[in-house]
């Protein structure tokens, strides 16, 4: 496998040494970040790799919304009904955005509503018990490419490896039932008590949300790596990760809004295309910000990492003869 761990300049140079200097030694340091990410991307095909976890994602999702609306469905106590009712609202509006509308009246509606009142249990727990297994397959993908290009590879074992994947997304999960109902009702419940707050809202609702996401990267970053790091360390993975599924999810809607118009065969398609297509481009920007803070540890190595790394080599090597 190709690695840049040629010696890194100094960006931080004596007080007396031009502005110039400086600045050409910072930009020394950004191509060797640029050139050591793509090395390593393309060493691990990580291409690839982003396609076999969306297509696990993709097979997860199903019973993963119908396993969640009926969580809510139960906490209809807790949460009350109304709360409960602009959820499963907010399901069926957003269904509208990628499939038909006779498909959304006739299928997702009633099943929404079967869902909510607990009807189908036997089904949902099957599925969910499915979405479980597929959406931790997906996790596990991220988990083994993180320690492969940490270079920690056999570091934690193949079971301990998924056990952690697992883990993950049951965490993920837990998240999401508490992110949703708050994301969806979050801006209205303030707006309806401090209806001075609505401008302030509008402005801090997504950079407020932007920062949730990246913490979240840099926490999935931080625990998929073998050995104990400092988690600021896995924040510049986690923050080129997030603008790369920005930019990545504005120009493919560009793009699909440019290529398919009207109706047609290829206008039925596009939504279930277009949704497989964002989870490409979810799963390869994460995928990109893991090689950088690789590429970031192989340049300036922690402690605990350069240890492992040692270790490993030594493991893998053998015995000497």
């Amino acid at each position: 496998m190709l690695s840049v761990t040629s010696a890194v300049p100094r960006v931080v140079e004596s007080p007396a040494s031009p502005p110039a200097r400086r600045a050409t030694a910072l930009l020394r340091v950004l191509w060797l970040l640029v050139k050591g990410t793509s090395v390593t991307a393309f060493n691990y095909r990580i291409t690839g790799l982003a396609a076999e976890a969306a297509f696990w994602a993709l097979l997860s999702l199903p019973p993963l919304v119908l396993g969640l609306i009926s969580s809510v469905g139960h906490m209809r106590g807790l949460l009350g009904p109304e709360t409960v009712g602009e959820i499963s609202n907010w399901i069926i509006a957003k269904s509208r955005a990628f499939l038909t509308e006779p498909a959304v009246d006739s299928v997702v509606e009633p099943l929404v509503d079967d869902v909510v009142r607990g009807e189908k249990i036997a089904i949902i727990s099957v599925g969910f018990l499915t979405c479980l297994w597929a959406g931790s397959r997906a996790m596990s993908v991220y988990v083994d490419t993180i320690t492969i290009t940490y270079g920690l590879d056999g570091v934690r074992g193949v079971v301990r490896t998924r056990l952690q994947a697992f883990l993950l997304y049951i965490v993920g999960l837990f998240v999401a039932v508490l992110v949703i109902p708050f994301m969806i009702l979050g801006p209205a419940l303030v707006r309806s008590t401090i209806p001075a707050s609505s401008r302030l809202l509008s402005l801090l609702y997504w950079p407020f949300t932007v920062l949730l996401l990246i913490l979240f990267l840099a926490l999935l970053y931080h625990l998929s790596v073998p050995v104990r790091t400092a988690w600021w360390r896995e924040m510049p993975g986690a923050v080129v990760a997030m603008v790369f599924w920005v930019a990545g999810s504005v120009l493919l809607r560009i793009y699909l809004s440019g290529t398919v118009s009207g109706v047609s065969v290829s206008a039925s398609l596009t939504a279930p295309i277009a949704f497989m297509a964002w989870l490409y481009v979810t799963a390869f920007a994460v995928l990109v910000g893991a090689c950088l803070n690789a590429e970031v540890d192989k340049l300036w190595p922690s402690v605990s990492t350069s240890r492992a790394r040692a270790a490993a080599l030594v493991k893998n090597s053998g015995p000497i003869h």
